[in-house]
């Protein structure tokens, strides 16, 4: 960052006029009392950005919120844990289009306005009889201090809210972006199964703040791994109020590139706050690539060896087996001459011209038996480099993932299926 910034509280709610709620309708479990309806609303008009899932099977509500964003801007968002409303037909289409409407009524807005996100247990219907009695409920508990609720209500598998809000100087105006995400498993690149909401009262040109918003996922949520799996409802969503006063910035000049950063800084974090909370994870593992042709073979071996089942698996038993990181570099489809290859980790050399280094095994054990460690890659043939964050693979996580459909018991109960 070249310029300091300040972490501040409040999550996707420290932005100067952005309001924020959230409610229990027991979408999941009717028995349950925990948060699982969110809101955030601007009480000022909107500039707003996205990007969403590159998977060809798209849930509903990112088919709407694609939509709405086509013929404007954005200035509220409803979004709701335990159910992902994807693979739901025309019905799913109508519902998530009801949510908006729902809110958008209670704030005297258009439908267009509202964005709407889901996420859960993909192919049940909505119970929307539990969440269209929660529409007023949701504005009425609007408040500035709230930004955590909304973190809160929308995790599913995760272990905790992830949130972190920042301040800086643009100018002669104090500025903030805040941000939530939500996000464990079927987390794989191009987006996952998460959702990110990032609030700001910046003043940005329409133009600067969607550059700002491409090129700041595809070096955060576009560069992690938990799984190699890829889901339906991926959405990560940017408004930007203008609350702070300062002058507009406009693609190309030194503000816009100044925003640049600190979104950049504010989706990473978030970004690594979602592999360290992967669903029965144990390792956070960052691996660089360097010295490849070019930034596409950099990124195919950054993205073999991230999502290779038998590498993680050595992560996981504290295992620096350098042998499976190679043969992932070997099928990468990158251009690598094996005797040029350099392994290392946690800096310490493990693989130099593609043998065996000297370095003794027990210290490259003690490197990844830490939660936390660095492989670098050198295909020592060019210049281009690429960076990823990935996870181990557990037993815990097979065993985690073998229980989600308990709730069709519950959607039966409903009526649903």
């Amino acid at each position: 960052m070249d310029f300091p910034i300040t972490k501040i509280k409040g999550g996707v709610g420290a932005a100067k006029g952005f309001l924020t709620s959230a409610v229990s309708c027991g979408i999941k479990n009717p028995a349950s009392d925990r948060l699982d309806l969110a809101l955030i609303y601007s009480d000022k008009p909107c500039r707003s950005a996205g990007t969403f899932t590159t998977n060809k099977v798209k849930a509903a509500p990112v088919k709407v919120t694609q939509s709405h964003l086509k013929k404007g801007s954005l200035r509220a968002i409803i979004a709701n844990s335990g159910n992902a409303n994807a693979c739901t037909g025309l019905q799913g289409l109508h519902d998530a289009t009801a949510m908006c409407e729902g809110v958008a009524k209670e704030l005297g807005l258009k439908k267009t306005e509202i964005g709407v996100c889901s996420t859960g247990v993909i192919g049940l219907p909505m119970p929307m009889v539990r969440v269209e009695s929660k529409y007023e409920d949701l504005v009425t508990r609007l408040a500035a201090t709230q930004g955590n609720h909304v973190a809160r209500a929308i995790i599913t598998s995760d272990t905790h809210e992830k949130e972190v809000a920042i301040s800086f100087d643009m100018g002669d105006h104090r500025v903030r972006i805040g941000g939530c995400v939500k996000g464990a498993g079927m987390i794989s690149p191009s987006m996952a199964t998460m959702l990110c909401f990032i609030t700001t009262d910046a003043n940005l040109a329409k133009e600067c703040l969607q550059k700002a918003v491409q090129e700041s996922v595809e070096e955060s949520f576009n560069r992690i791994t938990i799984d190699g799996d890829m889901s339906t409802n991926d959405s990560v969503i940017v408004l930007a109020n203008g609350a702070s006063g300062m002058p507009v910035a406009r693609r190309g000049r030194s503000a816009c590139r100044q925003f640049r950063q600190a979104l950049g800084w504010v989706m990473l974090e978030l970004a690594k706050a979602v592999v360290r909370d992967g669903e029965r994870v144990t390792k956070f593992v960052t691996v660089n690539v360097k010295g490849a042709r070019t930034h596409l073979d950099a990124k195919k071996v950054a993205e073999a060896v991230c999502k290779s089942a038998l590498v993680k698996s050595s992560w996981n038993g504290g295992d620096p087996n350098w042998g499976r990181i190679i043969h992932a570099v070997g099928y990468s489809r990158a251009r690598i001459r094996e005797e040029l290859i350099d392994i290392f980790i946690g800096g310490k050399a493990a693989c130099l011209g593609g043998l065996q280094a000297e370095t003794p095994m027990e210290q490259l054990r003690e490197v990844v038996s830490h939660p936390e460690f660095d492989i670098d890659i050198d295909l020592n043939q060019g210049s281009a480099v690429y960076t990823m964050y990935s996870s181990d693979l557990s037993p815990e996580y097979v065993d985690f993932n073998r229980s989600e459909y308990a709730y069709w018991k519950q959607a039966r109960k409903d009526g649903l299926v």
